[in-house]
């Protein structure tokens, strides 16, 4: 059957089909329990009941449909314990995957799954905790990311000897890698959002095998090994996140096939990998929180008939101690940032899986609208360049405005002087822009109105002066966006027009028609005060007079 609107339980007896080989009841509305049923279809090999809202435990009486090769029971709300004893018992199944339900253990008589013929294993999220159980045979693709794991054993690569696929990720495992990891035929190894510790194996980077390495978010220390060689066929290193420190071992040349190289957050000091501008493959680069050092002048090198990072889409340099110009031209070589070379939206991805789409996806954390933000999908269209926290000087280069498939651009607490380039209202896709703590000077353009996808503006704590634009996207920004510069004015730091002082006193209207007869009569009124008072004091004084020579008469007498 195909995806319909199906709805309601399934019936247990659609197990008793005598002939019945294939089951598809996926993307679906049915609910309810998996029902037991009484006679098992002897013939039945495939069973996907995916996509739905299936709750309760599987049927004891499914582990004797042992013709089983395909089990999907995938996006349901299954519950509770899975018994993956009574699994390993259908010695015919290739394909398990019970991921994306809310299944909190797991049955089982040993820490090693018995041999079976069992191709793919995936139980990610759920809320699965415990230790890890590793399978006794050939398992390519094995998939536990995402739910309560805390343990696994301490020789668990031995059992990968034929495993392409593994994936720990997003878990609370403890420990370290085994050398005997180099005895793998590992295709993809993602041990991200872990607590994993100790070295990287040389192996991982210097075999030439593996393609993603992905040890994201864990405690891992040590440099990274030199000794890389041109069968390097790498195509996504992460390791963001850890302490590894050292110098970037000039070997990584020989890995051009990179396509997403994100070594942020770690104790790395060295200057910029200006040997990396020749890659054609390389998407995504990410230096940032290290201890780079530098000029990044030599960035395009001498040679313009040289490629200079033409697939690059997002550079991420923040908080180094990058330092010097920009030089202009090294924008102009930014081919993926220009709206002709980009337009078709497509995942990055990795895996030699018929949908690798569906499997392992480089995921990154940028700044973003002034906050930190993962994207679990690196889209084509993703464009970023982050400079900030650095100690860049002179001016922001006007060649800039030629991405114009750019999305963010964050130049933040640097040393900038100048101008604001008018240019940057050529970046028509423009959502987030950040060029505040630095020493810009002038009058904000008038041409960043037309950024009218700008979602974040700040221009804060420079040396700006002039009205404040207000058309468009310039009429929604708050105050933060742009004050710490004393020269700006008008909304939305003042309701007030450029040039009002809020201190200027306000005079009333007079009407001059009536201003001499107000003083005329102001003056009258004075003076007859003035008289009253006077002819008060001449009669006061005069009783007082008269009193003053009776008293002294009649004191001589």
């Amino acid at each position: 059957m195909f995806s319909t609107d199906l709805a309601g339980e399934i019936p247990s007896s659609i197990f008793t089909l005598p002939v019945l080989r294939s089951l598809y009841l996926s993307r679906n509305q049915l609910s309810g329990p998996i029902r037991e049923f009484d006679k098992a279809p002897s013939q039945l090999e495939s069973v996907d009941l995916s996509k739905n809202k299936f709750s309760g435990p599987i049927p004891k009486t499914f582990f004797q449909l042992t013709s089983l090769k395909h089990v999907d029971f995938s996006s349901n709300n299954l519950r509770g314990l899975v018994d993956l004893t009574s699994f390993w018992r259908l010695s015919s199944l290739a394909y398990l995957n019970l991921s994306h339900n809310m299944l909190t253990g797991i049955q089982l008589t040993s820490d090693v799954l018995p041999s079976t013929s069992l191709v793919s294993l995936d139980l990610s999220f759920n809320r699965l905790g415990g230790q890890i159980p590793m399978p006794n045979s050939s398992v390519a693709f094995l998939d536990y990311s995402n739910n309560r794991f805390s343990s696994v054993l301490p020789n668990w690569a031995f059992y990968l000897s034929y495993t392409g696929y593994l994936s720990m990720s997003k878990n609370s495992i403890n420990g370290h890698i085994p050398t005997s990891i180099c005895n793998s035929m590992l295709d993809i190894l993602d041990l991200s959002h872990n607590n994993f510790s100790g070295s990287v194996p040389s192996c991982l980077i210097e075999n030439g095998q593996l393609r993603v390495l992905n040890l994201r978010e864990n405690h891992f220390e040590g440099m990274l090994p030199s000794n890389i060689t041109t069968r390097c066929a790498l195509q996504t290193i992460d390791l963001h996140g850890n302490k590894i420190e050292g110098q970037l071992p000039r070997g990584l040349s020989h890995c051009t096939y990179l396509e997403v190289l994100d070594l942020g957050s770690n104790r790395i000091a060295d200057t910029f990998p200006s040997w990396l501008r020749g890659f054609s493959n390389l998407h995504v680069l990410v230096l940032r929180s290290n201890q780079f050092y530098g000029a990044i002048s030599d960035i395009v090198g001498d040679n313009r008939s040289e490629e200079c990072f033409p697939s690059l889409q997002i550079i991420d340099l923040a908080s180094n101690n990058f330092s010097g110009n920009l030089r202009s031209q090294w924008f102009e070589r930014l081919e993926m940032m220009m709206s002709k070379f980009n337009s078709s939206g497509e995942t990055l991805s990795d895996g030699n899986f018929s949908n690798p789409n569906e499997f392992y996806q480089d995921s990154i954390e940028i700044t973003y609208k002034g906050s930190d933000m993962s994207f679990e999908r690196i889209l084509t269209t993703l464009t970023a360049i982050d400079f900030s926290n650095n100690r860049l000087e002179g001016t922001i280069p006007q060649s800039i405005g030629r991405l114009v498939s750019l999305r963010i651009l964050n130049m933040s607490h640097n040393a900038f002087t100048g101008k604001i380039p008018a240019q940057l209202g050529s970046i028509t896709d423009l959502e987030s822009l950040d060029l505040s703590c630095n020493q810009l000077s002038g009058e904000i353009p008038q041409e960043l109105t037309d950024l009218t996808f700008l979602a974040s503006l700040n221009l804060s704590n420079n040396r700006l002066v002039g009205k404040i634009p207000q058309s468009h996207q310039f009429s929604t920004f708050d105050s933060n966006s742009f004050e710490g510069n004393a020269g700006l004015c008008g909304p939305p730091l003042s309701k007030l027009p450029c040039g009002a002082s809020p201190y200027t006193p306000i005079v009333p209207h007079v009407d001059n028609s009536s201003l001499h007869v107000d003083v005329v009569l102001f003056l009258f009124i004075g003076l007859g005060f003035g008289v009253g008072f006077a002819a008060a004091i001449v009669l006061k004084w005069d009783r007082i007079g008269r009193r003053f020579i009776a008293t002294a008469r009649a004191l001589l007498t």
